[in-house]
């Protein structure tokens, strides 16, 4: 079941989320700390997976999966993704995506951004799926194995480049008409 983070106890959360990210990210996991810092730092949304069970009436309920976003009034920059070892491949950070998906669009969001390890090949195919494209690298962006990033994005409003044709209204065709009775009385 995907939550906000302030439906979870914040202790609690924080303290799965800096183990979960120190089994999954090694030497480049955020600290107890960092996550704390994450939680209350203007313009981000956290979401968690939390076992059925284990939820959200729980005082210490089972985080499986997490995911937050900062958003800075155009673009919704995904912070990070992590989805604990045992419950990999199960769709969970699928549903936490498009979680985060949704709730950029609903906040207005132009366009949503993220790095990924390029020898995440998991991730990649994950965000591909979504509709992600590459933008860029970063040499060296993961530290301190110094592993390069793919800068990605999604558009999360269609795009209109040059002229649309639904723009074209019934006023402007009736300015186009009388436009054209205007030439034809002057020749």
């Amino acid at each position: 079941m995907i939550v906000n983070q302030s439906q979870i106890p914040e202790e609690a959360a924080i303290t799965q989320i800096a183990a979960l990210e120190a089994d999954l990210f090694g030497r480049g996991a955020w600290s107890e700390e960092s996550v704390r810092q994450e939680f209350h730092a203007p313009a981000r949304v956290y979401l968690m997976d939390v076992e059925d069970g284990g939820g959200v009436d729980s005082e210490n309920p089972v985080i499986r999966g997490y995911a937050g976003y900062w958003y800075d009034g155009d673009d919704a920059e995904i912070m990070t993704i992590g989805v604990g070892r045992p419950f990999q491949r199960r769709g969970i950070a699928a549903s936490l995506l498009e979680s985060l998906i949704d709730s950029a669009r609903r906040q207005g969001a132009r366009r949503m951004l993220l790095e990924v390890r390029v020898d995440n090949t998991p991730a990649l195919a994950l965000y591909e799926r979504f509709g992600f494209t590459r933008m860029g690298l970063r040499k060296r962006y993961y530290q301190p194995e110094g592993i390069d990033a793919y800068t990605m994005s999604l558009d999360l409003e269609p795009r209109i480049v040059g002229f649309s044709a639904a723009r074209h209204s019934e006023t402007d065709a009736a300015t186009e008409h009388t436009s054209e009775e205007h030439m034809t009385e002057q020749q």
